[in-house]
Parts: structure tokens; sequence; C-alpha cells
């Protein structure tokens, strides 16, 4: 086993603005939640998981997964205003008061249901060996997105270079690789989190995950693509 040990955080809640109760609706037939627990119950490396939550309904499903609750999550930590640094770190205190140390925890958002035990694993084993604070699971920038070939508005209304060149790259060959993070994974140091107030540290590595398989469902539209990528998922391997 690896020298570190790993919480997995999956951070749920039951209010939702684009889709009501995305969290718990079924999506071909298990909720949304059910995705990301049986990846994360799936995955060698994690030496638990927990599930975050302030809803009953959820807190339920979850039990019935087979996956940990260990606390009702406070209100206010539950708003749209809260942010996943809140929740990671109230999840660490209730732990830690409790006699129970992690190295690093693993937060994983379920609305990227696709990201499997497999990618967290090596996610996992590269964080490890990268010796890192905080490593993202990302997504290649299509080329014409470039942060070299993308400009921001100056005060007078004309247009800057995003990344201040003073000459634009003319060949796309010529662009440097851009990343941004796909929300699928992110791992982080216990002591990078409690020190520096924040998911990322000095030092932050990256894994990218296949773009054919990557999804993060935020809108109706979202969710059936996640659909259709399933269920052709389901055609080239069934079990």
């Amino acid at each position: 086993h690896l020298l570190m040990k790993i919480l997995g955080i999956i951070p749920v809640r039951g209010g939702s603005k684009g889709i009501p109760n995305k969290n718990r609706k079924k999506l071909l037939g298990k909720p949304l939640l059910q995705y990301t627990v049986e990846a994360a119950l799936e995955a060698k490396h994690l030496d638990r998981v927990i599930v975050s939550s302030e809803d009953a309904k959820l807190i339920s499903i979850a039990k019935s997964l087979g996956v940990d609750v260990p606390f009702v999550r406070p209100p206010h930590l539950a708003t749209d205003s809260a942010g996943s640094f809140d929740v990671v770190k109230h999840a660490i205190t209730f732990l830690d008061k409790q006699k129970e140390h992690y190295d690093a925890i693993c937060l994983l958002q379920v609305t990227t249901p696709l990201r499997t035990a497999q990618d967290i694993d090596l996610a996992i084993k590269k964080f490890i060996a990268d010796g890192i604070d905080t490593l993202l699971s990302v997504q290649k920038v299509p080329h014409h997105y470039n942060p070299h070939w993308t400009f921001l508005v100056s005060e007078k209304g004309n247009l800057n270079s995003a990344t201040k060149d003073s000459e634009i790259i003319k060949r796309r060959q010529d662009l440097p690789d851009a990343f941004i993070r796909d929300g699928s994974i992110y791992i982080t140091k216990t002591n990078t989190i409690i020190e520096s107030n924040s998911l990322y540290g000095e030092s932050i590595g990256y894994i990218e995950t296949d773009s054919s398989r990557y999804i993060n469902i935020d809108t109706m539209e979202d969710w059936k693509n996640a659909e259709k990528m399933l269920k052709k998922e389901l055609k080239s391997n069934p079990e």
C-alpha cells in the first residue's frame, strides 16, 4: 500500500440551481451521486471515503451505497456561496477531533460522473511520486482558445494580449500546451489546507483526463450529453 493516508471526500448538497435535485436525479437509472461513490469505493488508494452533505435524502442514498457519512454538514456550509475549501476543512477538522488524521485529501465532485476508480488511483500515484502539494485533473485547451490567442479589453476599449505578448504567436504548432481544471479530481496535502487556507499549494501537478469521457454536469444539455456518453460506453463494454 502507498505510504500516505488519503481521505476521499465527496461533497454533495440538496439544492441545485441548474437542474432541480441534480445530485439525486437518476442518470440512466442511478442517482448522479452513485457514479462518484462507486468509483471512489473501488479506488485502491483511498484509505477512507466519506460523503459530506446536509440533505437527509442524499445522506440516506449515500448510506445505502455503503459509503461513510460521519456527520451531517452544517447548513451554513451548504449554501451556494460555500466553497469546496470550507467543506473540506470542516471534514478534516471533524475527523481530527476523532483522532483520525490523513496526509492528504482527494476531493471528488459528483458533477463529473464519468471519472473512474482507475483515474483516481493514477492521480494518487502521480501525486505521491511527484512529491507535490496539490494535483488537479485537467483537460487540454483547444488551440483556438489558447491564452496566447485570447485578448482582454483595456480601459480604452482596445484588445490586449491576455498573456501580454509583445508579438502574437502566428503558428498553432508554436503554441505551448494550456490546460483547464476539469473539476473531477483535486488532491491536496492536509498540511497545505490547514497552513495556507487553500486547496492549492505552492507546487501544483496535474493529470490529463481522457477528453472523450469528460463531462461536467451543470445544465440539462450537459445531462443529456452524459446520458449519450454512458449509453455509448455501456454498448462498447457490457458487463
